[in-house]
């Protein structure tokens, strides 16, 4: 699970990586950009309000030399969300990432029933996004203290068909995180399982980022449902 897709002898580029969480309320989103950044650069709560307002970027340096972006969106995807306010997000979240965006990591719990809802969201990205951004997804289950990783591979063996779809469109990118762990050793693990996961997505997209290009696209059907 999350393994790499490339040959040994691919040469990473010395460039940033961009992230963008998406998720809804109460899966961990949040908490996850922490746990990748390694210090409380977004507010995580357990809350019945979504904490995350606007798109919010922290970064930090790898020690490859390379810095890490990640931004942290609204649950864009929640049902009380307008697909207005969706657009103006997204396109706000285009514009922090500048060159471009690495991965899409789609943060759903490991102990919620994946549902068919769940499910439809890779549908909405796919309006606001483009196709072109089923390349750049990958799949994150928190909740990795309660869910080991052969439970989730369990769990996602015998799972409902729309999810085992949602694993095939995302070529079995997927990774668990556990964001309450205060080992060092499982962070950086779990971390480095992750920057594995996302260089071969870049290597796969010929080391290309998603970039503003779908811009125009978006400004598009904002202006269409502002209609």
């Amino acid at each position: 699970m999350g393994g790499s897709n490339y040959d040994d002898d691919w040469v990473l580029p010395s460039a940033d990586i961009t992230l963008v969480l998406v998720g809804k309320l109460g899966y961990g989103k949040s908490a996850t950009g922490n746990s990748i950044l390694g210090r409380e650069a977004f507010v995580s709560e357990y809350s019945h309000a979504s904490v995350t307002n606007t798109c919010q970027m922290g970064s930090t340096m790898l020690t490859d030399g390379r810095t890490i972006n990640v931004i942290d969106t609204p649950g864009l995807f929640d049902m009380t969300v307008t697909p207005e306010d969706a657009g103006k997000e997204i396109v706000k979240c285009m514009n922090m990432a500048k060159d471009g965006i690495h991965a899409v990591l789609m943060v759903f719990s490991a102990t919620s029933r994946f549902s068919r809802e769940d499910s439809s969201t890779i549908e909405t990205i796919k309006v606001f996004f483009g196709e072109k951004i089923v390349d750049h997804l990958v799949l994150v289950f928190t909740y990795g203290d309660l869910v080991g990783e052969n439970l989730l591979k369990n769990m996602l063996s015998n799972a409902p068909e729309y999810l085992q779809k949602v694993v095939q469109l995302c070529k079995n990118r997927v990774v668990l995180f556990d964001n309450k762990t205060k080992d060092p050793r499982i962070r950086t693990k779990q971390l480095e399982t992750l920057l594995d996961v996302v260089d071969s997505v870049s290597a796969n997209n010929g080391g290309n980022p998603f970039t503003d290009q779908m811009l125009t696209r978006l400004k598009v059907m904002l202006l269409k449902y502002s209609l």
